[in-house]
């Protein structure tokens, strides 16, 4: 399954390092020890604000009042005697479709600025095509289920379902905003620009929003005024120790202009599992509306249009789902392939004498190392020439069976190890040596960005053509991309794109 072979760019991709990529056969640079990979810091305790844990009980809340107010409404428009046999498969098929369209249509998510009028004609909506479902499974079955029998059943239905949903939900936003006001949460501002001073303002004027400004994130390249509200606390740099230090768990980006700084500030809050909010400029906002009625999940924040970019409580179903895939994709993978890794084992042996497996250091998830497995296609003189040297397809020393697993990303087989193991992922941004990843690091600074997820076997990069000597710059991008955009569905795409290419191997 392979996936990347491990040879160099382009002596022109390695110019904004510092110097030419080293020659074939020519002695390995000398270089510092690289230094440690980053280890990834228990995550920060922080004090939950009432705030925080309301806004976290509220889709419970919103659900128990449709569903308090679907059965009430359905005893209320309900005029014959009735008893519980009767009321319970009309009531059951109502909940199911009206809790499951209200859900998927976003009805149950806290906003900023929650409102029952806005949310009505959804409701409404909503609770017809439920009833209509529900007569129609009643007719489907032969069964008589009022008050879904008749159309003035139907009508007194809706309307009493209208009716007591918005009051029910009413209740619910109020006693939101009164917790709100009562206990706001801390937040971090990204942007001390206008744009930003302004959002800063607006949240401390407004507690109805539960966020209380702590501190401006900004690199500062123009003198600020004087007078702040809200202190400048750093750069990017200081987000870690701010978020532990002041018990933040939200960022609301509001940067003029975007650019590497704010991205990196977003993905570092995502890391360290806070909820972020973006807060666009009036132009930046025209373009994410070009084409489509409103963006999604989309909110005001006084005025100012604000999207939600993330929500880190599905980060965790996500991290689960994606290595329940890599497990049961690996061990089967490993059982199938057995009598392929006991052949080229043996042909490794056979070729190349002992010492079947190559065992290397490469820098995974959190920027921690671990031990990569591969068939081994050539002795390196010593692990200095190991841990510096990129290219070796041209070497000497790589035997017919060496260049034959190369071409072939059978050396890769091994690897399958290093996923069950938690190592690494089926599907992620290709491990790179320490060394490489400090001068990728120091040329390229999201490169770091990458190991927000395992390593991979292969990777978005990789079937797009961005293997062996190709742009770093390209490849991080790709990965970037990846993690962003990550789904299931994606990493299935991946491996399908994988095995294709895997029959036409191009000997990279």
């Amino acid at each position: 399954m392979s996936i990347e072979n491990e040879s160099a760019p382009r002596s022109g991709r390695l110019a904004p390092f510092g110097g030419a990529a080293p020659r074939l056969g020519a002695p390995p640079p000398s270089v510092p020890a690289p230094a440690p990979a980053p280890a990834t810091a228990p995550a920060p305790v922080r004090r939950r604000s009432l705030t925080d844990r309301a806004e976290a009980a509220l889709p419970a809340v919103l659900l128990a009042a449709d569903a308090a107010a679907a059965c009430t409404a359905v005893l209320a428009a309900h005029c014959r005697p009735w008893t519980l046999a009767d009321l319970l498969p009309a009531t059951g098929a109502l909940l199911s479709a009206l809790l499951l369209l209200n859900g998927s249509g976003g009805l149950h998510r806290s906003r900023l600025s929650p409102s029952v009028l806005d949310e009505l004609p959804a409701l409404a909506g909503r609770a017809a095509v439920a009833a209509a479902l529900t007569a129609t499974l009643a007719g489907c079955l032969g069964r008589t289920w009022p008050p879904f029998d008749t159309a003035t059943g139907l009508l007194r239905l809706l309307a009493a379902y209208t009716v007591l949903v918005v009051l029910a939900r009413a209740a619910a936003h109020a006693a939101l905003l009164r917790i709100r006001r009562r206990d706001p949460r801390p937040v971090l501002v990204v942007g001390a620009g206008r744009l930003g001073r302004q959002v800063a303002a607006t949240l401390l004027e407004h507690p109805r929003y539960g966020m209380r400004p702590v501190g401006h994130l900004d690199t500062a390249p123009v003198p600020l005024p004087d007078g702040l509200p809200v202190p400048v606390l750093g750069g990017c740099e200081v987000l870690e120790r701010e978020v532990r230090r002041r018990g933040v768990r939200h960022l609301v980006v509001a940067a003029e202009d975007a650019d590497a700084g704010a991205a990196a500030a977003i993905r570092a809050a995502a890391r360290l599992g806070c909820d972020l909010w973006l807060v666009p400029g009036l132009r930046e906002y025209g373009a994410l509306l070009h084409g489509q009625r409103r963006p999604a999940q989309g909110d005001h924040l006084w005025g100012f249009p604000c999207l939600r970019l993330g929500r880190p409580g599905r980060q965790t179903v996500r991290r689960a789902a994606k290595r329940a895939l890599d497990v049961a994709a690996a061990a089967v993978l490993l059982v199938l392939a057995a009598p392929l890794l006991a052949l080229c084992a043996l042909a490794v042996r056979l070729d190349d004498g002992p010492g079947v497996l190559f065992r290397q250091q490469r820098v995974g998830l959190g920027g921690r190392a671990f031990t990569l497995l591969k068939f081994r296609t050539l002795r390196p003189a010593d692990e200095h020439e190991s841990a510096t040297r990129w290219n070796i397809a041209q070497d000497h020393r790589v035997g017919r069976v060496g260049r034959l697993l190369r071409r072939t990303s059978l050396d890769e087989l091994p690897q399958l190890w290093n996923v069950l193991r938690g190592e690494m992922s089926l599907v992620g941004p290709r491990p790179e040596r320490p060394y490489f990843v400090m001068r990728f690091t120091q040329a390229h600074p999201e490169y770091a960005d990458r190991h927000r997820v395992p390593a991979g076997l292969t990777g978005l990069a990789q079937v797009h053509g961005l293997r062996g000597d190709t742009s770093i710059e390209d490849r991080t991008r790709f990965d970037n991309h990846y993690i962003e955009s990550w789904s299931l569905w994606q990493d299935v795409k991946i491996l399908l794109r994988t095995a294709a290419s895997l029959i036409r191997p191009d000997g990279s």
